[in-house]
């Protein structure tokens, strides 16, 4: 007779069940309480730029582009305008001062000329006549003075003798009375004489000074108009180079027309545009340096042109130190700005990431290099370089600072 055999409730499968429920539950209870449940995307580690925080000078520059000028440019404008009948000297030519650069053509300014010299010799003329005049008058005047003073004389003489006749009763009172008013008569128109001939020398002063003076303002009259004359042919006003002039034999000029400009060669400066963010903290006297054939030179700002235009205002800077062997016109280059001092700071190299994230947060890389996590930041000042870390990161922590655009809102990265 068989014996009946009792089944083991642990059964070997029902124990592998067991464990197996009771990992999965521990599983599911950790997941519940510990897994990280932060949203993650795997990213290629080997395409991303990932730089190290560090310490040290924060120097607060930016990058300008300066365009190498002469020191001085010399503007050629048309004095007076007319029609260019020949042009001497071509643009990129050196010239002498006083050299001929231009000669033009106006007939109105000759004919203006023209009558200005015939009215002053005619006021010549007139001056001139005028005193002889005077003079012929003066000489008239002393003859009828001599005359009158003769007729005095006499009259007087016969007026004393016959008032000592009479006084003898010698005469009848008829002829004293009659003698004596002649020479009363003489004496009066004497003093009427006098008084006249005063005036006709004090009228004939009067009229010689205005016709000087009027002959004077005629003759400086003549004068403009021959400086006028003289300043149809252009002159070269300083030695220099003639870089350019913008006229062609027989093109019309207007007075107050540029018609080109020299350049001193004697020295040169850099023309730098600015962004207009910066327009406050630009002044005369502001520092920089210009790198050229591997040596730098220091720049120094000596004119601030205000006018903006486009975003964009104007500075002039000469080379303080002296100025590059071999530089050309025209010749641009990038410049390093100083805005301040260097001080000692937390820094985060400039990257793409700020597009993206206006440096309100970055993807700081752990110890491992396997993920880089979210983490808010504050950043303060920035330079072409650098930005300046206020909170948020330490000396040594590794940041990806190469764009985030396709990383989405993913609060970690797993770095493969």
């Amino acid at each position: 007779m068989d014996k009946q055999i009792k089944k083991k409730f642990w059964s070997r499968q029902r124990i592998l069940l067991t464990i197996g429920g009771v990992l999965f539950a521990s599983f599911a209870a950790y997941s519940l309480l510990f897994a990280d449940r932060r949203s993650t995307l795997n990213a290629e580690k080997d395409k991303m730029t990932i730089s190290q925080v560090t310490n040290g000078n924060f120097d607060e520059f930016i990058v300008v582009t300066g365009v190498v000028l002469p020191l001085r440019i010399i503007r050629l404008d048309a004095i007076v305008g007319g029609y260019v009948k020949e042009k001497v000297v071509d643009g990129g030519n050196m010239v002498k001062q006083g050299e001929v650069i231009l000669k033009l053509e106006n007939q109105n300014l000759k004919l203006n000329f023209l009558q200005s010299e015939t009215e002053a010799s005619r006021l010549v003329n007139d001056l001139q006549n005028t005193r002889q005049r005077l003079k012929v008058e003066k000489f008239t005047i002393r003859k009828n003075m001599s005359d009158l003073d003769f007729l005095t004389d006499q009259a007087k003489d016969l007026y004393e003798r016959n008032k000592k006749l009479y006084t003898d009763k010698v005469i009848p009172e008829a002829d004293y009375l009659k003698a004596k008013r002649d020479y009363e008569k003489l004496v009066s128109q004497k003093e009427i004489d006098v008084e006249s001939q005063k005036y006709q020398e004090e009228n004939a002063a009067m009229q010689i000074k205005q016709l000087e003076g009027t002959l004077e303002r005629t003759q400086k009259n003549v004068q403009l108009w021959r400086e006028t004359l003289e300043n149809l042919v252009v002159k070269a006003p300083v030695s220099g180079l003639l870089s350019s002039i913008d006229v062609e034999v027989g093109s019309n000029i207007s007075q107050g027309q540029n018609i080109g400009q020299i350049d001193d060669l004697n020295g040169f400066k850099m023309r730098v545009d600015i962004d207009e963010h910066y327009i406050s903290r630009i002044f005369a006297g502001l520092g920089g340096s210009f790198e050229f054939n591997g040596k730098d030179y220091p720049l120094e700002i000596t004119k601030i042109y205000p006018e903006v235009r486009n975003g964009r205002f104007q500075v002039d800077m000469i080379f303080s130190k002296g100025v590059p062997e071999g530089i050309k016109r025209g010749q641009s280059s990038p410049i390093r700005l100083e805005l301040g001092k260097a001080t000692k700071a937390v820094l985060l190299p400039v990257g793409g990431f700020f597009s993206d994230t206006g440096g309100n947060w970055v993807y700081v890389v752990d110890k491992n290099g396997g993920k880089a996590v979210k983490r808010k930041i504050t950043l303060g000042r920035k330079n072409p370089e650098y930005f300046e870390v206020l909170e948020g990161l330490e000396v040594g922590d590794q940041v990806i600072t190469s764009s985030y655009e396709n990383f989405g809102d993913n609060e970690v990265l797993q770095l493969k």
